[in-house]
């Protein structure tokens, strides 16, 4: 028989049940596949029941059987109880005794759970053997009453304080008399949870045998929550509800919109898209919170020099500031910076955007509508014929709309606008791609900001890291870098992090249009050419600035690849 392919838990029980073998095998894929708990594919296909297999590991591994029904789980010290953990490992920690930490577990094999908590929380930490069905329930049931997302007895939940915007849902009777089922309940739950805990985006996936819930947080994809797989059709129905999309149409792709009132005060807007799968229907909810959104400049992570550059470029009466970076890079909220300075009783402010993500009283903010034939060229005209001083295009997708604003950069009026580039010299390339003529260019940029977002380091448990000094030269550190003392940290986790991060911040590489540039511009050089220019006059490449703040203590060696990796 061969088991090698098998480790743990589904090796032992192979050996003791060679009949499910195979059985074992595709389980044990679908369990590091899908994220799924081995014991719960276990107990849920039939190989063994959920006091059966307690039992089988109590004798095969020598470790105590605990009965969970016996534990006063309330009592559970509430710093141990890492959410993030707990799911990840399907693991729940019961209590301490002389600075060793008991955890509650189904599957005895698993010893990185064990690691994590140990180093999480600095205990030695002792294994307690528990049924699957009461580990699963006593979970969820704790994570409930703690605010989590598991998806158990939620129709208590109260969410008196969430109720969609009217004029962006407006359900018939039917759908009304809804409104108090669980999954209703759960779904606001949840989309009141991203918001709390700062999400920028909800992915809500089925696959053939699970549903998953994950959020974007500080740009990583995290796990939530894994509802039953036969409610994905509710799930989707119940956002398409929300969001006034067709429920029948289950074979295209819809674009929808949700607006959430969270007082008398407040609102958020939702984008919601729709993709038909395999397995039916994805759905993805981008966050457009304003209230959240730091317009402050001197919070973004810009250093001095760079502040200073697009502090002038904003107080000249002409040109254009360009913004460039992937989806996600934390162009918008430069853009509003920007405004936000600009926004006096003194200056005409009009936007062009799809969606308007940031609402600024003072500013004449214009949602695109393509169907109607409203992009961003005819919204530019428009603006033109409006008596301008600042002008904002939402992203610069075609020549017609680069030609527009040109023009009236080029006349007398601020433009400030996006593009979708990997760098800031590369900006200027694509422009001439598109067909801009060089002379336009270069005399209507004045500045181009390339950026990206790294996660923070959490200041409360961030600890120096075992990089030797004599590593940094080759980790892309400048002299006037290696000049000072360096110390580089490494994310750790704690109770007030999870994961060793915590917030973001911005990273810069900021290039003037300067007399050189520009006759680089004149001579058709490339991007690779224009940016030794601009290095050479002083511009902090992306990679620099990320390794500057590296250097400075507020993020990781790991961010610094990751984001500047291109």
């Amino acid at each position: 028989m061969q088991t090698s392919i098998l480790n743990g838990l589904a090796q032992s029980l192979a050996v003791s049940f060679p009949e499910q073998l195979q059985k074992l095998t595709e389980l044990s894929k679908r369990s590091h596949q899908e994220n799924v708990p081995l014991t719960t594919l276990i107990v849920e296909n039939s190989i063994l029941d959920s006091l059966a297999l307690a039992e089988f590991c109590e004798m095969q591994f020598g470790i105590p059987l605990l009965d969970l029904d016996a534990v006063d789980t309330q009592t559970i010290p509430q710093e141990y109880l890492n959410e993030k953990l707990i799911l990840k490992h399907h693991c729940l920690p019961v209590y301490t005794q002389s600075k060793t930490l008991y955890v509650a577990m189904a599957d005895p094999t698993n010893a990185p759970a064990l690691e994590d908590f140990g180093f999480s929380f600095g205990l030695h930490v002792e294994a307690l053997l528990v049924e699957e069905s009461k580990l699963t329930q006593a979970i969820g049931s704790l994570l409930n009453a703690e605010g989590s997302l598991e998806l158990g007895d939620i129709s208590d939940t109260d969410i008196s304080d969430i109720e969609v915007g009217k004029e962006d849902s407006r359900l018939d009777e039917t759908q009304k008399k809804d409104d108090d089922a669980p999954i209703v309940v759960y779904i606001n739950k949840l989309l009141m949870d991203a918001i709390r805990r700062g999400a920028s985006d909800l992915h809500f996936e089925p696959y053939e045998h699970r549903y998953r819930v994950r959020f974007r947080i500080d740009g990583i994809l995290h796990e939530i929550a894994s509802p039953p797989v036969n409610l994905a059709n509710r799930f989707s129905a119940r956002l398409k509800v929300m969001s006034r999309l067709d429920i029948a149409e289950r074979r295209l792709p819809q674009d929808g919109r949700i607006k959430l009132k969270l007082g008398p005060n407040k609102a958020v807007d939702m984008r919601v898209n729709t993709l038909p799968t395999m397995w039916g229907e994805k759905v993805v909810i981008r966050i457009l919170d304003s209230s959240a959104a730091a317009l402050n400049i001197d919070i973004l992570g810009y250093d001095e020099k760079q502040k200073q550059l697009y502090n002038d470029a904003l107080s000249r009466p002409q040109g254009m500031i360009l913004v460039t970076g992937p989806t996600g890079s934390g162009k918008t909220v430069s853009l509003y910076t920007g405004l936000n300075i600009l926004n006096t009783t003194e200056i005409n402010i009009s936007t062009a955007e799809d969606p308007v993500e940031i609402n600024l009283p003072g500013v004449n903010q214009v949602q695109i509508n393509t169907r109607a034939g409203l992009n961003f060229a005819s919204a530019l005209r428009a603006f033109l014929r409006q008596d301008p001083d600042v002008v904002m295009v939402g992203e610069i997708r075609d020549l017609e709309t680069a030609e527009i604003s040109i023009k009236a950069a080029q006349t007398g009026h601020l433009v400030l606008s996006t593009l979708h580039t990997n760098s800031a010299a590369e900006t200027l390339t694509r422009l001439l791609n598109m067909g801009v003529p060089a002379f336009n260019i270069a005399s209507s940029v004045t500045l181009i900001i390339a950026q990206r977002l790294a996660r923070r380091l959490c200041p409360h448990c961030k600890k120096p890291s075992t990089i030797s000094n004599s590593h940094l030269p080759a980790l892309g550190f400048d002299q006037e870098q290696l000049g000072k003392t360096i110390t580089i940290y490494d994310p750790v986790g704690c109770n007030k992090c999870t994961d060793g991060y915590k917030g973001r911040t911005g990273i810069y590489e900021v290039l003037p249009m300067s007399e050189a540039v520009a006759e680089a511009i004149m001579a058709d050089g490339n991007s690779i050419e224009i940016a030794k220019i601009a290095v050479a006059e002083g511009m902090s490449s992306l990679r620099r600035s990320a390794l500057q703040k590296a250097a400075e203590g507020l993020i990781s060696m790991a961010e610094v690849q990751r984001v500047t990796n291109v």
